[in-house]
């Protein structure tokens, strides 16, 4: 494994590259930004909600949120710019108590809600396939957040979608997908999460029925074309950790204690089945959801490479024997799963190149966090 010299990022990371230099893409564009005019696409941002606000539809935008720091944020931003907002959730299937609790809050910063939920049944079946199949049992979230506020979008004529980040800028991925500003059906279908999962395959195979595919499919146009979506990182600095103070100082709530697996408590706390997706990620790659905080500390500079490494030591990779308080044993209930067959399938998804499985459900690192091997 080679990791960046600045952050933690380790190239074993899908689409990320390290330079010469031994620099990850996540860092070059963190770097870059010092070059951008944010003035200029502050502007660039208020002469599109000018442009919005002439059609005088009954909403100028829709924000997807899950009820997370960073779906307040976006509220939060568009609202100060005087769009108004409608919110649209797709709704998460384990949610927690703290999830619920946040996404009611939405409410409170000025705007409508909607909230879709998919059939459990259909939904549930899904998640089961999928993480039998790709090693991610949110492969259903993952569609549905980009699919369903679009829908509600087309309904009910709204011209907006205002996402958050980039993830191909902040996280590192592709040159051609760094700067890009808006969301497409083409970003969806390359960066969207799909795994190589397709709705049709779910179809032919009889675990999502056709006419109940309505909501895991990109829409065609309805009376508008289909709305134009935007990244909001692409006109103001993101800052995943300030947007969980701004969302603070506005309602939302933080988790009482480190979130399992993470070492942070502003962080993914809607989604119980969370910790699953990231300790298979972690056996799939190498690194975790506390990689991606900590880099972001880092290059934010809260914190050292060495302190970032310490945590990590900690935190990253950690069994989710809980989530949120929440026993692995019901969280995978949830889905006809026992841990018998989740183990296998994180044996399944392990990389042997970066593990070797004992007798017991931890696996042993045969790399050391932050150094090339």
């Amino acid at each position: 494994m080679k990791y960046c010299k600045l952050c933690v990022y380790p190239d074993t990371k899908p689409d990320l590259w390290l330079n010469g230099e031994g620099i990850c893409a996540a860092c070059i564009s963190y770097q870059e930004r010092e070059k951008i005019d944010w003035g200029k696409r502050e502007q660039e941002f208020k002469d599109i909600v000018y442009s919005i606000k002439q059609m005088k539809f009954p909403y100028d935008c829709i924000v997807p949120v899950s009820g997370g720091k960073d779906s307040h944020y976006q509220v939060i931003k568009a609202k100060q710019y005087g769009l108004k907002v409608l919110a649209v959730n797709a709704a998460t299937d384990s949610l927690s108590k703290l999830g619920r609790r946040n996404l009611d809050n939405i409410t409170s910063l000025g705007c409508d809600l909607i909230e879709v939920s998919l059939d459990r049944r259909i939904r549930r079946g899904i998640s089961r396939t999928a993480l039998l199949e790709i090693g991610d049992s949110s492969w259903p979230e993952h569609v549905s957040i980009f699919t369903v506020p679009i829908h509600i979008a087309t309904k009910l004529n709204v011209p907006l979608i205002i996402w958050g980040e980039n993830p191909q800028n902040q996280y590192g991925g592709p040159k051609t997908a760094q700067g890009a500003r808006t969301l497409t059906e083409r970003w969806l279908s390359e960066f969207g999460g799909l795994n190589g999962l397709r709705v049709s395959d779910l179809i032919e195979r009889g675990v999502l029925p056709d006419d109940s595919s309505y909501f895991y499919r990109y829409p065609k146009n309805g009376t508008l074309k289909n709305p134009t979506g935007l990244f909001l990182g692409y006109y103001f600095p993101w800052d995943g950790y300030e947007n969980a103070c701004l969302a603070a100082k506005n309602g939302f709530a933080w988790n009482n204690g480190p979130v399992e697996g993470i070492g942070y408590a502003y962080e993914n706390l809607d989604n119980l089945q969370t910790g699953l997706r990231d300790w298979l990620r972690y056996l799939k790659y190498g690194y975790g959801r506390a990689t991606d905080l900590v880099s972001a500390h880092i290059r934010a500079k809260r914190i050292t490479r060495d302190e970032g490494i310490d945590h990590l030591y900690v935190w990253d990779g950690q069994y989710p024997r809980t989530y949120l308080g929440v026993s692995l044993e019901e969280i995978l209930s949830e889905i006809n799963i026992n841990i018998e067959q989740f183990l296998e399938v994180a044996k399944q998804f392990t990389n042997p190149d970066l593990f070797e499985w004992g007798n017991n459900y931890k696996p042993t690192p045969k790399f050391e966090i932050g150094v090339w091997i």
